[in-house]
């Protein structure tokens, strides 16, 4: 498949990705990961958090967030899904063939 210069998911979405999948994964690796700048990263976990989808505590030298899967976001289209059921359906399947 060609490069099409654009993706399904928002930046945020990506975020929010990483975060569910390893709430110690420092800003710098999810920037990495997503292929955003750092600066951009931390802005989208601080507006993660602002809109109460994400919280973090201090543990040690590391951020440990937790991601509030009973959240739903205000868009008509994702109104009647809460964040658990976006997280596990994008969730990617293991590639030893089995469910998640």
């Amino acid at each position: 498949m060609a490069d099409a210069g654009w993706t399904l998911m928002t930046n945020h979405g990506h975020v929010l990705m990483c975060i569910a999948a390893e709430p110690t994964m420092r800003v710098r690796d999810i920037a990495e990961r997503t292929g955003i700048t750092e600066r951009a990263a931390h802005r989208i976990v601080s507006e993660l958090e602002r809109a109460g989808f994400v919280s973090h505590e201090r543990v040690g030298r590391r951020n440990h967030y937790e991601v509030h899967m009973a959240m739903r976001t205000d868009h008509p289209l994702e109104r009647n899904l809460d964040i658990a059921m976006l997280v596990d359906e994008l969730t990617p399947i293991p590639e030893t063939g089995g469910r998640r």
